[in-house]
């Protein structure tokens, strides 16, 4: 990777990003966690979540990546609240096909996600930047299963 590839894939954008992640840390009472590892790099995100009504009301994720992984994270954390696991799902979807079959950007609530469009070159770099957005969309798969089951009971 050339110097010029380098000052493109870290952006000032991505690296403000990466210094700045909401949500960051754990909940003390989460109704899911999902720890994902790419084992490329050794990128770690633990996501936990609760759900009310079929949406995240509560959200935090600990975050050990890349600069863009944690900007991913924290593009993650500016959209996550009040999203439905299916949105959750279709974003991750979304985000995948932009990376890694030169896709559209996913649509409103994932659009900043187009930072990272100059990412799809470093196919390297991708499972990185899917860690947090897949932990999500699993955990609120779970927590939203775990509470539909709940309620049949």
């Amino acid at each position: 990777m050339s110097d010029s590839d380098l000052i493109s894939l870290y952006s000032g954008r991505i690296l403000e990003l990466a210094a700045d992640i909401p949500h960051h840390g754990r909940l003390p009472q989460p109704q899911a966690t999902v720890r994902k590892r790419s084992p490329l790099c050794g990128s770690t995100v633990t996501v936990d979540v609760v759900m009310e009504a079929g949406r995240v009301t509560a959200f935090a994720q600990d975050v050990k990546a890349c600069a863009l992984g944690q900007a991913a994270a924290s593009l993650l954390g500016q959209a996550v609240l009040g999203r439905t696991a299916a949105e959750l799902a279709a974003g991750r979807d979304a985000l995948r096909a932009m990376l890694k079959s030169s896709g559209p950007v996913p649509p409103a609530p994932f659009a900043g996600f187009e930072v990272l469009t100059p990412a799809r070159d470093y196919k390297n770099r991708h499972a990185s930047i899917l860690l947090a957005i897949e932990a999500a969309a699993e955990a609120a798969s779970s927590a939203d299963a775990a509470q539909k089951n709940a309620g049949d009971a």
